[in-house]
């Protein structure tokens, strides 16, 4: 990384609402490290609900004049880069990290214990409550940022993050075991194809609940079998059909 750079094209958000409150802009401050931070030049951010969620507001409880808008139920401070899910390589570190993590390729844990050197008494989501992967460059606390090495490409790996942490969250809650038939719903969406991959890395059996016009999609995932989504499940399959 050039020692000169100091600021980098990304997209602040400026407010809850549309998509007008969306700004690109070249001038936005390259994030500086506190001991225990990388800088991660981002190779590839995707899009998450989540970004979406809290651009609109959605998780207050009141309005967006409201100051509980974040994912967090706390207030955002504006401008705020966002981008939740991110794959990059390490660029930069904090005086508390080996040098030799620079070069390393990486994905972002998206929920953070820790930020700018501070433990948070509760988790942050990055491009919440603080910076996140919409911009050229991240800081993320080391512990959050996982080597890869993988032939997938940086836009791939981006999908990875909150989706396939969340559906493996999931699994490990309800216990899967190798052997067992598990009833994914949903499961064309992010977290769903996630969790039919990672049942199947179980060696456990998925049916997979979905649209027509996505079945054979989800059989070469590796679901056993598809149901409409608009069959009725327990008619289709009878009672006490599935362990999970």
């Amino acid at each position: 990384m050039n020692e000169m750079t100091t600021s980098m094209k990304g997209v602040w958000l400026t407010g809850h609402g549309e998509l007008d409150k969306l700004d690109v802009r070249n001038d936005i401050p390259v994030p500086k490290l506190t001991a225990n931070d990388v800088l991660i030049r981002v190779g590839a951010a995707a899009v998450n609900n989540t970004d979406i969620n809290t651009r609109t507001a959605w998780y207050s409880k009141g309005d967006a004049t409201t100051k509980d808008a974040s994912w967090a139920g706390i207030a955002i401070d504006f401008p705020r880069v966002q981008g939740i899910d991110v794959c990059g390589h390490i660029v930069a570190v904090g005086k508390n990290v080996s040098n030799n993590r620079i070069g390393e390729r990486v994905l972002v844990e998206p929920c953070l214990r820790e930020v700018k050197g501070k433990a948070l008494s509760y988790p942050w989501f990055l491009g919440s409550e603080c910076d996140g992967g919409f911009a050229e460059f991240v800081a993320v606390a080391s512990r959050h940022a996982y080597q890869v090495k993988s032939k997938l490409r940086d836009a791939e790996l981006a999908s990875f993050p909150c989706s396939y942490s969340t559906a493996e969250n999931m699994l490990t809650k309800s216990k899967v075991l190798s052997g067992e038939l598990v009833l994914v719903t949903g499961a064309s969406g992010g977290v769903g194809s996630a969790a039919v991959q990672l049942i199947k890395a179980r060696g456990a059996d998925v049916i997979a609940v979905t649209s027509g016009s996505k079945s054979q999609d989800l059989l070469t995932l590796g679901a056993t079998k598809t149901l409409n989504r608009d069959q009725r499940v327990v008619e289709a399959l009878g009672s006490n059909s599935v362990d999970v």
